[in-house]
């Protein structure tokens, strides 16, 4: 009631309109008073409303907030306060506002349970803070790719013999027929120059959606108290992001709890020393940077445009201009042939002037064109123009601009395909690369096997013990391990809200670990993390292959130090261990050599085996240490083992195979023991059953490492499994192998493994369990960890290689064809056959949809049945020689036939000769399209049906020629042909067919011939 009539007073007050005001005023007070009314019978309806609605709608209305907005309301702190915090690393400004907890209050978080995280709260906090995007440059409009094409000397050449024949045409002619020879040469170099910008627009918008993609990480955060995976476009001001080793940090913030932290800085100062960060001195993190060491949880202060790394990448673009390796080789064959090309048409040029100027040259009525000082002086410069146009037209055509073009298309189509293969290619360069690839040195865990662990095995003392036996077990002993498990982890258990389920993160060996505790031991990791206190924490990483923590007990203040790790690693700590009973025993010789041969046969099983170790230490210890630097790794006394199954993936084997079949060596790197490794090996089928391995054909990492350099270079290449390595032994075979003149692909996941990713030729990351450092490194990453996928991507590689190889053998016999033809024509007869306005056409076809139609061919069996071609295999090979010179003499005999005796063996006019002779060329490129679709195998039509873009581009090609040819006479300079002449055309083309089926039979020699042809890289 009381809205009600406050509602009512407010409208009489507003209606009432003094008469004193101006005019304007009053439209000002009227407008106010509608909105107010507005306004005022909404809140009214809502009111009305609200008792029966309790689900609210979004208003269908739009409000007009007559005061300022108040910022922040809700949060007890502003972003200006929070980068003053951040950005000048001001701990007395932290302590102002109580510190990190104060902090955590006023951001309404907490430390274990994150934020609430449902969409209203997210919501609210982007509006308050902002979201984690950053501003990127403008993409480049197609409008800067139509400039870039302009810049090209040749086409401003022709748009020069263009304009210069467009006006004396006009002048001699007027304007209704004098256009067409300068117009037509227009259109035409404006087609190709369409053509080729939109072509380079579609790439650059290709990579910018690939940009995207490799940029949305997945991040570990704890909302609601359960730790989740988010992208990092969704982390929010006060969320708690859980950090480990290899991270990027994804946002501005504060440490909140963790251990052994370092982080490198050099992405933001430049400075390669890590730094260390820890609550009381330095807890501040800042987003681009890398966690190198330890594990910590960390409160997202400030996001995207707030960070300096976000202010710093929104000023960079992505170079999409990137030079592959193969472009390289390619520009300088483009400019080889080009240099061919250029003295070819100056030749041209001479040969057409002196004929000109020499007065042997006639018009279209027999009279001589250059009648000395007769001759009117626009006709010399008309002439002169056309002569010039044909000159630089065959520099266009020539000049095989289409190859870096192919090159281009043919990457970005792979991309794309790649993609759904579950590859992501962050390098184009490794794309072409993977194609020439001989050794690929892979991980075992997730890559080979399926990293799905469970524990499978344990052992306590020298007893094994079944599920469910835990009952059996001393609670002394139980105490123990489950303290081991808790709170030597960097996972974590979740219970759900109905208690009867749970869900573990963490790395799957932790996660493995977590689950049988919680279920074979009964473990409450909560209750156990409340009891005591960390003291100290020394992390895991690839190359200690352990985790140790020294903890207090609440209940008792006693001190128990635990190791977890590899279960030799662990056995040689120990000079004692406990039985069932909880009895500790001597670890004595005889004793440890049977605890040596339980771990073996755990790892001939293809377990992973894990040991704990347990030691209670006093408190005069704990103060000799020095600030507990270092802990203890001697007189302990071991736990137990447990054994842990990762299966192997139902098509390593097959993926394996098809690299060995295709002459590519796979050798497997791991940080598991040697009898593990073996036994993943040869389920894998990296080693044979039976294979004698007194060869050197396994290793261990330190035997690899402490070989002389000789002896690495002459054992490198027959050794297929390392076991117990460490990431710089894998970056030690990369090197011995690249010097042996190997092309290597590397795959990797963790921290450690970026040397070895960056040294190699292809480095390739698991997109799963792959840090970001490592992701960085690598060229490609493989989203799905799985080794069918390096396979496919062997396989992409390929391919890419065979269809620039393709177009290759392709362009370079319409090259050939074209300059020998226009050359003898010009120096016999004194005019060329092809008029610039044709060329320009064959140049379209031939560069932009020929590379569009055969750089889309995909990857087929055969391309695995064949050996790698390595470093310094010759770009244009001997089969690619034999099958376009036969193709190319061919095209010329027909062709000069044509010229020189086609009037008088079709009874033709010399216009309607020039124009068979035109359509023989194009079709006859049309044909022999089908042809370089296979370079080795006879049948070319092979899989023509999966290749609908193929067929649609030689559609559209045929369509289009039949439009110039008989609808576009004047504008191409042809003449209609008869149902016969077409007839013809088409015969002399398809002879190619049969011509290409019968040079595949000649066998191509062995040693490269043209090896001045030959370019490296």
């Amino acid at each position: 009631m009381a809205t009600i009539f406050h509602a009512k007073v407010c409208i009489e007050f507003l209606l009432d309109v003094p008469a004193t005001l101006s005019k304007p005023s009053k439209k000002w007070h009227s407008a106010f008073t509608k909105i107010y009314c507005f306004r005022t019978l909404l809140s009214l309806a809502k009111a009305a409303t609200n008792k029966y609605n309790k689900v609210s709608r979004s208003p269908s209305y739009t409000v007009v907030n007559l005061k300022p907005p108040v910022e922040n309301k809700s949060f007890k702190i502003d972003q200006t306060s929070l980068n003053e915090i951040l950005k000048q690393k001001n701990l007395d400004h932290l302590r102002k506002f109580g510190g990190t907890p104060g902090v955590v209050s006023a951001l309404e978080t907490d430390i274990n349970g994150g934020i609430i995280g449902n969409q209203e709260d997210v919501a609210h906090r982007q509006e308050s803070f902002g979201s984690n995007t950053y501003k990127k440059p403008p993409t480049k409009s197609i409008f800067h790719f139509v400039v870039e094409a302009f810049k090209d000397l040749t086409i401003l050449i022709l748009l020069g013999c263009a304009a210069l024949s467009l006006g004396f045409g006009i002048k001699e002619h007027g304007l209704k027929d004098g256009w067409y020879e300068g117009g037509s040469i227009f259109v035409a170099v404006f087609l190709v120059i369409a053509v080729s910008a939109v072509s380079n627009f579609r790439q650059n918008r290709q990579f910018d959606k690939l940009s995207k993609v490799s940029n949305n990480i997945q991040i570990e955060v704890i909302r609601e108290g359960r730790r989740q995976q988010i992208s990092i476009f969704e982390i929010v001001v006060g969320d708690v992001i859980c950090l480990k080793i290899g991270d990027q940090i994804p946002a501005d913030g504060l440490f909140l709890e963790g251990h052994s932290l370092q982080v490198d800085e050099s992405s933001m100062t430049g400075e390669s020393d890590h730094v260390e960060v820890n609550r009381s001195q330095n807890p501040f993190l800042f987003s681009g940077t890398k966690v190198v060491d330890g594990y910590a949880s960390m409160l997202a202060t400030s996001v995207g445009m707030n960070t300096t790394w976000g202010q710093m990448m929104s000023q960079i673009s992505r170079d999409t201009n990137e030079e592959t390796p193969l472009q390289a080789r390619l520009n300088k064959l483009t400019s080889s042939i080009g240099k061919v090309g250029l003295a070819v048409a100056f030749l041209v040029l001479v040969v057409l002037l002196v004929r000109y100027f020499t007065g042997n040259t006639t018009d279209e009525n027999g009279n001589q064109e250059f009648n000395g000082s007769k001759t009117k002086t626009d006709n010399i410069v008309n002439a002169v123009v056309r002569i010039v146009a044909a000159a630089v037209t065959i520099i266009v055509v020539a000049i095989p601009e289409g190859l870096p073009l192919a090159v281009t298309l043919t990457l970005a189509y792979s991309m794309k395909r790649m993609m759904g293969d579950h590859a992501m290619v962050r390098k184009l360069s490794a794309c072409e690369t993977m194609g020439s690839a001989t050794t690929i040195c892979t991980d075992k865990t997730g890559t080979l096997t399926l990293n799905q662990m469970k524990v499978t095995k344990f052992w306590l003392g020298k007893e094994p013990f079944i599920e469910g036996a835990a009952s059996s077990i001393s609670p002394w002993i139980v105490e123990l391990i489950q303290q081991g498990v808790s709170l030597n982890t960097t996972g974590s258990v979740y219970k759900t809200s109905s208690g009867s389920e749970y869900e573990f993160s963490g790395s799957p060996t932790e996660k493995a670990i977590l689950s049988w505790a919680v279920q074979e031991l009964n473990m409450d990791m909560e209750e156990l993390k409340q009891s005591y206190i960390i003291l100290k924490v020394e992390a895991f990483n690839s190359q200690k292959k352990r985790s140790g923590v020294l903890m207090r007990k609440n209940a008792d203040n006693t001190i128990h130090l635990h190791w977890k790790g590899a279960a030799e690693m662990i056995l040689a700590m120990c000079s004692s261990y406990y039985d069932a009973s909880g009895i500790k025993k001597q670890l004595d010789d005889g004793e440890r050599e049977k605890f040596e041969q339980i771990i073996q046969g755990m790892a001939a099983s293809s377990l992973r085996c894990i040991a704990f170790a347990h030691k209670q230490v006093s408190e005069e210890e704990i103060d000799d240490a020095d600030d507990l630097k270092k802990l203890d790794e001697d007189n302990l006394s071991l736990l137990g083992l447990v054994g842990i199954k990762d299966p192997c993936r139902p098509g390593a084997r097959k993926a394996v195979e098809d690299c060995q079949h295709a002459g590519v060596n796979v050798k497997m790197i791991t940080g598991d023991n040697v009898f593990t490794a073996r036994a993943i090996a040869t389920e894998c089928g990296i080693l044979r059953p039976n294979q004698d391995l007194s060869s050197g054909t396994v290793v261990e990492g330190e035997e690899f490492r402490n070989y002389t350099h000789e002896e690495r270079m002459e054992k490198v290449e027959r050794i297929n499994v390392m076991a117990r390595s460490s990431p710089f032994d894998k970056l030690l075979m990369v090197q011995c192998l690249k010097l042996k003149g190997h092309v290597v692909a590397v795959t990797g996941d963790g921290t450690n493994d970026a040397p070895a990713l960056k040294e190699a030729d292809i480095g390739l990351s698991m997109g799963i369990q792959g840090t970001e450092v490592a992701k960085e490194s690598s060229d490609i990453v493989i989203l799905d960890d799985n080794f069918s996928s390096v396979a496919t991507v062997l396989r992409w590689g390929r391919c890419v290689y065979t269809n620039i190889q393709k177009f290759i053998q392709f362009q370079l016999t319409v090259n050939v064809a074209a300059l020998v033809i226009n050359f003898v024509a010009a120096v016999s007869a004194g005019e060329v056959p092809l008029t610039a306005v044709q060329l320009l056409w064959v140049n379209l076809i031939m560069d932009t949809l020929g590379a569009l139609a055969l750089a889309t061919e995909q990857p087929t069996k055969e391309l695995m049945d064949k050996p790698p071609v390595g470093r310094t295999a010759p770009l244009i090979t001997n089969i690619m020689w034999r099958n376009l010179l036969a193709q190319a003499m061919y095209q010329i005999a027909i062709l000069l036939t044509l010229q020189f005796r086609g009037e008088s063996i079709f009874g033709v006019s010399e216009k309607v000769k020039d124009t068979l002779i035109f359509n023989t060329f194009v079709l006859c490129q049309v044909f022999n399209e089908f042809n370089a679709r296979k370079l080795e195998k006879k049948n070319v039509f092979e899989g023509i049906h999966k290749n609908r873009l193929f067929l649609g581009i030689i559609g559209i090609t045929i369509v289009l020629q039949v439009v110039m040819v008989e609808f576009l006479k004047k504008f191409a300079n042809t003449e209609r042909l008869k149902w016969g002449q077409w007839g013809v055309c088409i015969g002399f083309a398809a002879a190619s067919w049969p011509i290409g089926w019968v040079v595949k039979c000649i066998p191509a020699p062995e040693k490269p011939f043209f090896s001045y042809l030959k370019w490296k890289k």
